[in-house]
């Protein structure tokens, strides 16, 4: 075999991969989505199947002998190559650890557990799906050891969401912002609170929707290659490539900013995940390198830009236009203040720039424990209401709005949490590096997105998974991660909006 037969062969496996993955998406995304009750066995079914072909395909003895007939040759290869092959060879011999039945029966699992989530959240009922979220700890702690046995389960999946990331690292990073967030909210609830009234009332869903796509447009997606949903839990996908993702949405009609947020949010996702090279596409390659990464896009655009006064200044139009009767006397001005007010509360997704941290810590701590053996799943509720006590001082009035509020551990992401506080603070760090070129401020005023765009294109979105999340902070930063720039972020906004 020549090396160039083998890169041949290397296109042909990597479009054959993500052709079932792409199968497999649909189901996952068609179950979240439009499908009827009564049919994740049949979901079930069929994306055991797929997983069990896809196991054997990236597994066999012909794709293990290219991948590693090509890693002994790599000085032939180019960037791109290379990396391809170390990502492939790095997801098979996890996969050869994990014996195929448990790989299939895991897959079957989260299909039948997402389904039990959706019904126990509705319905107020942990004992549910506390046998599936026992079953899902217990198989991703035992494939973690399968995985790397001289290594503590939880941090290895804290590395497979952001490469690098450990306990000790993640311990040391919430410890350093929450000695900022803390004191900062406390000096802020002492200031007279916001009033946020205009932000709820009655906003029909027709209205919501139509907002939702011209956000959309403003911010940039290509509504051509990128679709919008609703489901209970918003989330982002990539189906087969970066020419098909679909971003989904909630819509509370009691509460014109939930949606609103959640559509810029998942659309930083898509813009991310849209936008990497297309030679890359059919390939391990395509979409986001990391949770960590992903997240500070989506945090990126909902929160550093979409909660600043241009931003608001550049919507409220529209707002009014959609909602004549609720915003037509309100101001751009109390619009901002009441979408940025700092309050301790129950819902993460809805929770404020200064406090979302505190959400995330509560799950970190939770997973851990969890994982290292120091706390039951069946303990997990009690759990959950005494440290939003501890961290945020509010009593969880149920499991709906408490332990059953996220879709993650429904879907086996144990170890993703983290991603979120991480994704903010790198987003703070891009954000003032970005304003070394860009006039950011000035973009939003003209309501033109592309100048902002561009610049994490070329920066970020082009390379897809090219580069480890380290290589491709520092390529960007010109430096390390630095977590103060987002606490100074944090502190000079709430100064300026209360007035501290």
């Amino acid at each position: 075999m020549t090396i160039q037969e083998a890169s041949s062969q290397l296109k042909e496996l990597e479009s054959r991969l993500s052709a079932y993955q792409h199968a497999l998406g649909l189901i996952s995304y068609d179950g979240a989505t439009t499908a009827p009750d009564g049919t994740a066995a049949n979901r079930a079914h069929s994306m055991g199947i797929l997983s069990r072909e896809l196991y054997l395909i990236s597994t066999g003895e012909e794709t293990v002998r290219l991948l590693e007939y090509l890693d002994e040759n790599k000085d032939a290869l180019n960037e791109k190559q290379r990396r391809e092959v170390y990502l492939l060879l790095k997801d098979i011999r996890y996969m050869q650890k994990i014996p195929m039945e448990e790989y299939v029966a895991y897959e079957t699992l989260l299909v039948e557990a997402d389904d039990v989530w959706h019904k126990a959240k509705e319905e107020n009922d942990f004992a549910s799906f506390e046998p599936y979220l026992q079953q899902i700890f217990d198989t991703t702690r035992r494939f973690a050891l399968y995985a790397a046995p001289d290594k503590d389960p939880y941090d290895y999946w804290l590395n497979e969401f952001e490469p690098g990331l450990d306990r000790r690292k993640c311990d040391a990073f919430f410890a350093e912002i929450r000695s900022h967030i803390v004191p900062l909210l406390a000096k802020v609830l002492k200031k007279p609170q916001i009033d946020d009234s205009l932000l709820f009332g009655h906003f029909p869903e027709e209205a919501q929707e139509a907002l939702s796509f011209e956000l959309m447009e403003l911010m940039g997606l290509d509504l051509s290659h990128v679709g919008l949903s609703t489901t209970e839990h918003p989330f982002t996908t990539s189906l087969g490539s970066h020419f098909d993702v679909r971003i989904t949405t909630n819509y509370d009609v009691s509460n014109v900013a939930s949606s609103l947020y959640s559509v810029v949010h998942e659309g930083g996702h898509a813009l991310y995940d849209s936008g990497s090279a297309d030679d890359l596409a059919y390939t391990v390659l395509d979409g986001g390198v990391s949770m960590g990464i992903h997240e500070s896009q989506s945090r990126f655009y909902e929160n550093l830009i979409g909660r600043s006064l241009p931003y608001i200044r550049l919507i409220f139009p529209k707002l009014q236009k959609h909602f004549p009767e609720q915003l037509g006397a309100a101001t751009a001005e109390a619009f901002w203040k009441a979408v940025n007010k700092a309050q301790p509360s129950l819902i993460r997704t809805e929770a404020d720039e200064l406090t979302y941290c505190l959400h995330v810590m509560v799950r970190y701590e939770l997973e851990k424990q969890v994982m290292a053996g120091k706390l039951a799943v069946h303990d997990l509720p009690s759990a959950w209401n005494a440290l939003y006590k501890e961290y945020l001082g509010v009593d969880v009035p149920d499991d709906t709005r408490g332990v059953l509020q996220d879709s993650h551990w429904s879907g086996g992401a144990i170890g993703y949490f983290p991603s979120y506080a991480l994704g903010s603070a790198y987003g703070a760090q891009f954000l003032a590096r970005m304003k070394d070129s860009v006039d950011v401020d000035g973009c939003l005023a003209r309501g033109d997105f592309s100048p902002i765009n561009e610049w994490n294109r070329e920066h970020i979105w082009q390379y897809g998974c090219l580069y480890e999340p380290g290589t491709l902070l520092e390529r960007v930063l010109g430096g390390p991660f630095d977590p103060s720039y987002f606490t100074r972020y944090l502190e000079e906004k709430y100064t300026l909006i209360y007035d501290l």
